[in-house]
């Protein structure tokens, strides 16, 4: 089901698929940057893909569509739009450059791209990569996204691997919430001397 979405809305700007499934009933949420390329006009191609899916999953199936506001920061629409660069033979260096600066821009706190495979149509297949801000991959309340294109070029086939930080979840961390606790006020012993001194 996801493949054949993938496939459907390339267009779309489909960064995430959520299917939730129930007795007879398939619920499949859709998190897209291009809503109305979905949609279609008055809602045409979205009934076309509800009884589309429908006959391939033999249930009843409801569409959510949620609208992406940022889609500069999504690690797989970035590297959609990587890999789509590659296939009409854009420099790989610029693309990569291109799409690190504008989710920057937009409030990443660090972003790193891998490209690998037969990169400019050189003989030997290589990986290059590029990294800027902070990516704590080993991090667990780091909000990183993940997300992978795959280019067909007339050389073969071409990877892009997209890594995103978002920023780190403190809310449910009580270390995080004790530690901004502690730097908010001074220590007792220095307030202390403070007071003494003064």
């Amino acid at each position: 089901l996801r493949d054949f979405l993938q496939k459907r809305l390339a267009q779309a700007g489909v960064s995430r698929v959520v299917i939730e499934r129930a007795a007879r009933k398939t619920r499949i949420t859709l998190h897209t940057a291009r809503p109305g390329v979905v949609i279609g006009k008055k809602g045409v191609d979205i009934e076309k893909l509800r009884t589309d899916i429908a006959k391939l999953s033999n249930s009843e199936v409801s569409l959510n569509i949620v609208e992406i506001r940022k889609p500069e920061i999504e690690a797989k629409l970035i590297a959609d739009n990587i890999a789509q660069q590659l296939e009409r033979r854009v420099a790989f260096r610029r693309a990569m450059k291109r799409a690190v600066q504008s989710a920057i821009r937009l409030g990443a706190q660090g972003i790193r791209i891998n490209c690998s495979g037969r990169l400019g149509g050189a003989e030997i297949a290589r990986m290059e990569w590029y990294r800027e801000g902070r990516v704590p991959l080993h991090t667990l309340r780091a909000d990183v996204d993940f997300g992978y294109g795959t280019a067909k070029t007339t050389y073969g086939v071409c990877g892009v691997k997209v890594w995103v930080f978002k920023g780190e979840i403190l809310a449910h961390d009580p270390m995080a919430q004790e530690k901004r606790m502690m730097e908010g006020q001074p220590a007792s012993h220095e307030r202390g001397r403070r007071e003494a001194l003064g």
